[in-house]
């Protein structure tokens, strides 16, 4: 551990190619043997494959409640992107590491990681926990392989820490986001006698229309939050393909679509409207199926957890919302603890052909978790 800082361990991390569609064992075994050498409690949760595995690490008295740190192992593809300098060697320039992941979101996991050894250090009054999970890049889905282990083994935290990258604000609530595949039937038939067939992709601008209906309902009657930039819950199509030649009436057409909403909002009642409001010699030809989904976070501001966490950082830092999906929700239902959503890096450099995190924003989140980690000791 000697050797170790929170800048040599990211940059052992980013070595690991752990882009959702690949394996994430090779760090998740390392990292496992970095906790095993310290005597850290360590659990993993395989998916059903054993080819990926959420990590639970704890240390400190099992009795009490303390802070749960969560993160992700994996990261995006870099498939079409043009890298100045290779994706997965963290690469120093200009004060910043460039490389997959850095910002989202190694950057926090190198430093949580280097808290829970120097906690095995210290004799703590409470515990840490740090939880790693799989695919949340495609929708926190390993995440969930892990709720039930996390809510019959631990006692409920004072609260949850998600290190996502924001700049090292604070973030207390993001929306909730579900994904849903609507298959549009037809008959097909010959385009001369188009009136006489269902074209699918009518079908399809059927649905469409209802759902622009619905967001604009939703625009001006639905729940506000200004702490986002649209402070609404949207509707978005994203994708739509039917037909197969202009002179055949489409029996098939497929709309992708996503209903991104305020906590307060419920998903399911949005999408009760959007079918609600179609015509029914159409409605009847829609087969809709949920593929995804994640629940909004909304932690209040005036809770002692909250202030709390404000205390160990600078008095100049924000508080708001962000605009992108976190595990909180899900951890906030399954532990029944205030969630906060507070990491390295900027979220509009995560994704994108060189990805960096500033060295400044890496030794800012050491100070915020060293003082979180003296915290449990007094």
């Amino acid at each position: 551990m000697n050797d170790l800082s929170s800048l040599s361990l990211l940059s052992k991390l980013i070595a690991f190619d752990t882009t959702s569609y690949k394996s994430n064992l090779d760090l998740i075994f390392y990292i496992k043997a970095l906790f095993e050498q310290q005597n850290i409690r360590v659990e993993l949760n395989f998916n059903a494959e054993k080819s990926k595995a959420n990590l639970l690490a704890s240390i400190g008295p099992i009795d009490q409640a303390g802070i749960l740190l969560s993160g992700h192992s994996d990261v995006v593809p870099i498939d079409g992107q043009q890298w100045d300098t290779p994706a997965f060697v963290a690469t120093e320039q200009d004060g910043n590491i460039y490389g997959r992941g850095t910002a989202d979101m190694k950057g926090f996991l190198a430093c949580s990681i280097m808290t829970m050894l120097k906690a095995s250090e210290l004799q703590l009054k409470r515990p840490l926990h740090l939880c790693i999970s799989y695919d949340e890049e495609i929708g926190c889905i390993g995440v969930r392989g892990i709720l039930d282990q996390l809510s019959a083994t631990m006692i409920p935290p004072i609260m949850c820490v998600i290190g996502e990258p924001t700049m090292m604000q604070l973030a207390l609530a993001h929306k909730g986001k579900t994904v849903f595949k609507a298959q549009c039937c037809g008959e097909e038939g010959h385009s001369a006698l188009a009136p006489r067939y269902v074209n699918a992709i009518h079908v399809a601008s059927k649905l469409v229309e209802s759902i622009q209906n619905v967001q604009n309902y939703l625009r001006e009657q639905g729940h506000q939050d200004f702490g986002y930039d649209i402070p609404y819950t949207t509707v978005h199509v994203g994708k739509i393909a039917g037909g197969t030649a202009l002179n055949i009436v489409p029996n098939s057409c497929v709309v992708d679509y996503e209903i991104r909403h305020l906590a307060q909002d419920n998903s399911q009642l949005i999408q009760e409207k959007i079918i609600e409001h179609i015509e029914s010699d159409f409605k009847v030809k829609i087969d809709v199926a949920e593929v995804n989904q994640y629940p909004g976070l909304k932690t209040s501001a005036t809770i002692e957890a909250v202030q709390f966490i404000q205390k160990l950082l600078p008095d100049t830092t924000p508080v708001g919302n962000i605009s992108f999906g976190t595990e909180g929700g899900l951890l906030q239902q399954a532990l029944k603890c205030p969630v906060v959503v507070c990491g390295p890096g900027d979220i509009a450099v995560a994704h994108k052909p060189n990805e960096y995190v500033s060295i400044e924003q890496i030794h800012r989140c050491d100070i915020f978790l060293d003082k979180l980690l003296m915290s449990l000791v007094n």
